[in-house]
C-alpha cells in the first residue's frame, strides 16, 4: 500500500476519497470521472442493461483508471430499491420480506446477489440497510419503513439478517455498506428531499447504534454510510455526517470501527443544499469520514480543490486527510483492488 501511496501526488490522493455518481442511463459520462482518478463510481438510477454489458463497461473503466483500481458501486437492496434489473439480475424481494426468510434461504439469496454483482464487475453494494424501524411506525418513517427497506423491527432481527447479507456479498467478492448510521429508523422526513430532518430519540447507547457496531466489526470489512439527519442526543449542533461526535467519538472510538466511513449523498440531497459544495467535503472529512459520495459529478473538482486548499493551510486537517487516504487504500487492498507485492 505504501508504494501505491508514494506514487500518488497530493491531488491524486485526495481524489481517492471520492465516490462519484454517474447515471446508469448514460454510462459514457463516467469516462471523465474514471480518468480523473476518483476512488470509485456509483451507478445511479435504474437500468435494464445485462450483467454482461455492465461487466464489459466495468472492465474498460478499470483498465483506464490512472491510479488504483476503482470501486464500482450500486444500490442493490431489493424491493423498491434495486438499480439493476436486466438479464442476469434476479428481481429481489424487499428487505422486510428478506428478513422473514429462514436463515439458509436468506444466505442463498445474498450469495446470489453477490455473484450477480461480481459477474457484472461491481465490487461495492451500498446495502444492507441496518436501520431499525419500530413496529407500527413504518408508514410514518419516510426514508425506510415507507418503502419496506428495513430487515425487522428490532435490533436483534436486523443484526442477524443484515449480517447474513454482508457475509453473502463478501463470499462473492462484493463489499457491503451498512446504512444509515446512526440510524434512520425513527425519523419522519427523508433527508434526500427535506432539510432539517431530526431524530430526537436515538442516543449513543441505543440498540440501533449497537446493531451498527456489531455489523461494522464483521471480518467482511463492510463500509458504514452515515446519514445527513441530526441527532440532538448525540450532537445537537451538526448533521451526523458533519459531526465529529458521531463519526469519531461514537463510530470510531466507542464502537471501534476502523474501516471506511462513507457519506450519504452530498450532491443532490436537500439536507446539504445550504452548505457550499467544497465545504461539504471538508466538513465530512474533518469529522472523521473517509469517502465522499456525491451523485453530482460536476461538484467534484470544486470539492477536491477545497480539500487540497484546506490541507495546505491547516496541518491538523492535512493529517486527517492523510489518515483517510490510508484507510481508503487499505480497504482497496483488502478487496484486492491494489497491486500485490
Amino acid at each position: 500500500m505504501d508504494r501505491v501511496l508514494d506514487e500518488l501526488d497530493p491531488r491524486a490522493r485526495v481524489a481517492q476519497l471520492f465516490l462519484v455518481g454517474v447515471p446508469l442511463g448514460g454510462l459514457g459520462t463516467a469516462d471523465a470521472v474514471v480518468r480523473s482518478g476518483a476512488g470509485g463510481v456509483f451507478l445511479a438510477g435504474r437500468s435494464q442493461a445485462s450483467a454482461g454489458e455492465l461487466a464489459g463497461t466495468a472492465r474498460r473503466w478499470q483498465s483506464e483508471a490512472p491510479g488504483p483500481a476503482l470501486w464500482v458501486a450500486v444500490d442493490q437492496e431489493g424491493g423498491k430499491v434495486q438499480s439493476l434489473k436486466g438479464p442476469g439480475f434476479a428481481r429481489l424481494p424487499s428487505a422486510v420480506a428478506q428478513g422473514a426468510l429462514p436463515p439458509d434461504q436468506l444466505a442463498a439469496l445474498a450469495g446470489g446477489v453477490g455473484a450477480a454483482l461480481h459477474g457484472a464487475g461491481i465490487n461495492l453494494n451500498l446495502a444492507p440497510v441496518a436501520d431499525v424501524v419500530p413496529a407500527g411506525t413504518e408508514h410514518d418513517n419516510a426514508p425506510i419503513g415507507f418503502y419496506d427497506r428495513q430487515y425487522g423491527s428490532t435490533a436483534a432481527a436486523v443484526t442477524e439478517a443484515a449480517g447474513t447479507v454482508v457475509d453473502g456479498l463478501a463470499h462473492a467478492g462484493v463489499t457491503a455498506a451498512l446504512k444509515h448510521f446512526p440510524g434512520l429508523g425513527r425519523v419522519r422526513g427523508n433527508p434526500d428531499t427535506q432539510a432539517g430532518v431530526t431524530d430526537p430519540v436515538t442516543a449513543a447507547d441505543d440498540d440501533q447504534v449497537a446493531a451498527f457496531g456489531t455489523l461494522a466489526r464483521s471480518p467482511a470489512h463492510p463500509f458504514v454510510m452515515v446519514s445527513s439527519a441530526t441527532y440532538p442526543r448525540i450532537d445537537p449542533a451538526n448533521q451526523a455526517m458533519f459531526s465529529r461526535a458521531v463519526l469519531t467519538g461514537l463510530l470510531r472510538e466507542q464502537l471501534s470501527f476502523e474501516g471506511v466511513i462513507v457519506s450519504d449523498d452530498v450532491g443532490e440531497a436537500e439536507a446539504v443544499q445550504g452548505i457550499p459544495a467544497g465545504q461539504r467535503a471538508v466538513r465530512f472529512l474533518r469529522a472523521g469520514g473517509t469517502m465522499v459520495l456525491t451523485v453530482t459529478p460536476d461538484d467534484v473538482p470544486a470539492m477536491v480543490d477545497e480539500v487540497v486548499r484546506t490541507s495546505q493551510s491547516d496541518a491538523a486537517f492535512a493529517r486527517t486527510v492523510d489518515a483517510a487516504v490510508r484507510t481508503a487504500l487499505l480497504a482497496k487492498a483488502e478487496a484486492g483492488l491494489l497491486p500485490s507485492g
